[in-house]
């Protein structure tokens, strides 16, 4: 008989606690949580505010360490950053004092890549996002969506396999986020890329998600839902799908079960 063998999840997570101190007490954000994330998925994290969306991603992305529990990162622990994965945080993180090409070319700079092929690649990205034309202008004299553009370049040019997005539209007018999910499918389509996506917005999971996951207090999890609607898809458009409806419905009773 033929022994199958399973592909290791790009990400594991096993028995995850996150204590923070504060004064004689600690500050559970996360207990005992569990996840498996494939290879090419694009997975929403979705929840209220204080479930511990962003302590999770800031665990994933190695930035901070577990109290107890285990990260594997393609079956093996995950004891720090590591350049396969990049991570777009909610807050604007750009360097004012470099215009768009430097601040997009920069990840490449920090691993040593020559002038000439980090300032090749940062083009490249600048004409993907859509950005041509402001390539010496410095963060100050963009508008936020572009901002966002620019710090979604930035990560892209390091060239990671998998992506953290903690919240990285919600800062945006409801027009201008749906541009930046349309472009984000636009550049993930076929790209092989896993995607991690926090959101507390329903709508923002259905449009992007192949699977969201709902989490309650303390990171439990309270839905672990496939999303097929089919792709690609448009956000104008994707609203009118048989089954968006019902999806929204179910993630909006998970979410109001989870905060009795």
């Amino acid at each position: 008989m033929t022994e199958i063998r399973l592909e290791p999840a790009v990400l594991e997570v096993q028995g995850l606690t996150k204590k923070f101190p504060k004064g004689d007490e600690d500050i559970v954000a996360l207990r005992d949580f569990g996840l498996r994330v494939e290879p090419g998925q694009f997975l929403v994290l979705l929840g209220r505010s204080g479930c511990g969306k962003s302590t999770l991603l800031n665990l994933l992305a190695g930035l901070t360490t577990p109290s107890s529990g285990t990260i594997r990162y393609h079956g093996t622990p995950l004891t720090g950053p590591r350049t396969q994965i990049g991570y777009l945080t909610q807050h604007d993180t750009l360097m004012p004092w470099r215009d768009v090409t430097r601040n997009i070319e920069m990840p490449r700079e920090l691993r040593g890549d020559d002038k000439r092929a980090r300032r090749r690649a940062a083009l490249e990205l600048i004409e993907l996002v859509g950005l041509k034309g402001f390539e010496k202008h410095y963060p100050r004299e963009l508008s936020g969506g572009m901002r966002r553009r620019v710090s979604l370049a930035r990560m892209l040019c390091g060239e990671p396999e998998t992506l953290l997005m903690d919240e990285p539209f919600g800062a945006l007018d409801a027009q201008l986020r749906m541009e930046l999910q349309g472009e984000l499918l636009r550049l993930w389509q076929g790209s092989g890329r896993t995607v991690v996506f926090v959101t507390h917005d329903i709508e923002e999971a259905l449009i992007l998600a192949d699977r969201v996951v709902v989490l309650g207090r303390v990171g439990s999890v309270l839905l672990d839902q496939p999303v097929g609607l089919p792709r690609p898809r448009d956000p104008d458009e994707v609203r009118v799908e048989p089954g968006f409806v019902e999806l929204h419905r179910k993630l909006s009773a998970a979410l109001k079960a989870g905060a009795r």
